[in-house]
């Protein structure tokens, strides 16, 4: 062989053993980009939350699917992580909107309101806002009005900053806080979270407890649908009365079927039982009694029928 020919020979093998793990790797790297590859990477890290601690499985039979969606919805209503104010975050309508809620030393309770992203502001519709908070040991709670209070930025009429003001007495205890219902783009939501400020406790919303006198009034004089029958069917006593020593514990996730609180929406305790027209409904807790017997007194209109009460 002539040594020009064993010169190219010899070179083409160099460089075929050269280039041939370059090769490998690049047909490597092709195999990576394969679009469906990445879809199913994309769909599973879109199961992934870091707020509710589900993460997605590649490896899943229909039960665990079930069971994770289950929980990301249960979650999603009151989901918590810490803001861009360092409150707690609170999501509603399953992620499509966003509050902050923050609760400061000196007991003002800030709420802002942001969108399906965390970090975009959005502005609502203005309006007052009534709340129901309780503090870990008490077996009442308070209610506090939170009043907008428009940012700038924020178009005519519309917020995206609500303030309370906590009575004196919970300043600077752990708080669970409901507000029942709260408008945006005229969808009506349910907010409730805990206070960072300590551990977490029991959800809670009620209305304020009567006082004595006024009571004794409720309860004892018919008026509107609440009639000298309906007080002699609750034993004729007050809901104070009837109840004492019997501690509300509030479910703020009642599932379907499950009878729930005609005032907050919560899971209804059949303790808390009360006559009202003829009929008897259930509550989660003394004052929401008192507030139902309220609304009857106030009007001659039929009352709902207490199975309207369920959760759907």
């Amino acid at each position: 062989m002539r040594t020009r020919e064993w010169f190219v020979l010899i070179s083409s093998k160099w460089l075929v053993g050269a280039l041939a793990p370059l090769a490998i790797g690049t047909l490597i790297l092709v195999a990576g980009c394969n679009p469906s590859a990445q879809t199913s990477t994309s769909t599973s890290t879109s199961n992934t939350r870091k707020d509710s601690g589900v993460v997605a499985s590649s490896e899943r039979d229909d039960s665990s699917t079930s069971a994770t969606a289950a929980k990301v919805e249960a979650d999603s209503e009151h989901g918590h992580k810490a803001g861009a104010h360092g409150g707690i975050m609170v999501s509603l309508g399953r992620d499509n909107y966003h509050v902050e809620a923050v609760v400061d030393t000196e007991g003002s309770i800030r709420l802002y309101t942001l969108g399906k992203d965390e970090t975009r502001v959005i502005d609502i519709e203005r309006q007052s806002l009534k709340g129901f908070v309780k503090a870990d040991g008490d077996t009442d709670s308070k209610s506090i009005t939170f009043d907008p209070l428009p940012q700038e930025g924020d178009a005519k009429d519309r917020t995206s900053l609500f303030v309370g003001k906590l009575p004196a007495d919970l300043v600077g205890r752990k708080l669970d806080v409901t507000i029942p219902n709260i408008r945006i783009a005229g969808e009506r939501f349910r907010l409730g979270f805990q206070s960072g400020q300590e551990s977490h406790g029991e959800s809670a919303a009620m209305p304020d407890k009567l006082a004595d006198a006024a009571e004794k009034d409720l309860y004892l004089v018919p008026a509107g649908r609440y009639t000298a029958a309906d007080i002699e069917a609750n034993g004729n006593v007050t809901a104070s009365v009837k109840f004492k020593g019997i501690k509300s514990a509030h479910d703020m996730n009642p599932k379907q079927g499950d009878r729930i609180c005609p005032i907050t929406e919560t899971k209804a305790n059949p303790k808390f039982t009360w006559v009202v027209d003829g009929k008897s409904y259930e509550f989660c807790c003394p004052p929401c009694v008192d507030e139902f017997v309220k609304t009857a007194k106030a009007s001659t209109d039929p009352l709902p029928e207490p199975e309207t009460y369920v959760k759907k």
